[in-house]
């Protein structure tokens, strides 16, 4: 690997932090400025622009990221533990994710956004079993964001008097299966394959 300064490499994830969950944070802190855009832009437009700087904003994340590993500082040593709870939790961040793309199910209907839910627990299991610099920066701006994301949404729902659907059995165990499922596909093949760790060896 090349010998990048450790100030290159926290910039570089830092940049992708700011750009990735700015761009994500527009509904949070200027609603009515992002409708406004919408309505001049149009909707296609406007998730097009957001899509490219969400994907400029991922790629450094993971650029920045895959490089501090071997070189940023290093807070703690994780227990082995830590690891085996990080995958238990990061299966139920799955299972959320899942639910926020399949109709009737009992987990969006209790929380209205499993998505960013999952997102925290995501965070959650990552911080646990990770002990250095760059882990701490990057998924404690993922918890911060999805903690403040989860509580504008859940205000936005009551002004609205939004109310979901309620969930079935069915959905439920949709909801589980894909989630799962995706879940051992990233855990077994894809992490290794697109962030350099194996977390099953």
């Amino acid at each position: 690997m090349l010998p990048y300064r450790e100030g290159f490499v926290m910039t570089v994830l830092l940049l992708g932090l700011l750009i990735f969950l700015g761009g994500h944070s527009v509904r949070i802190v200027a609603e009515p400025w992002r409708v406004a855009q919408i309505a001049r832009w149009g909707l296609q437009a406007w998730k097009g622009a957001f899509t490219l700087l969400a994907l400029v904003g991922l790629v450094l994340i993971v650029w920045g990221y895959g490089l501090a590993r071997g070189q940023t500082l290093v807070l703690w040593a994780p227990p082995v533990w830590t690891r085996h709870l990080a995958s238990l939790l990061t299966a139920v961040s799955f299972v959320l994710f899942a639910a926020a793309n399949v109709p009737g199910n009992h987990f969006k209907a209790a929380v209205g956004h499993p998505m960013v839910l999952g997102v925290q627990i995501w965070a959650v299991a990552h911080l646990i079993a990770k002990g250095t610099l760059a882990a701490v920066v990057l998924f404690g701006a993922f918890l911060v964001w999805a903690v403040v994301d989860f509580l504008s949404a859940r205000r936005r729902d009551r002004e609205a008097g939004t109310r979901y659907p309620a969930g079935a059995l069915a959905g439920d165990a949709v909801t589980v299966v894909a989630g799962l499922a995706v879940w051992a596909l990233f855990a077994f093949l894809l992490h290794g394959w697109l962030i350099g760790v194996r977390p099953f060896g």
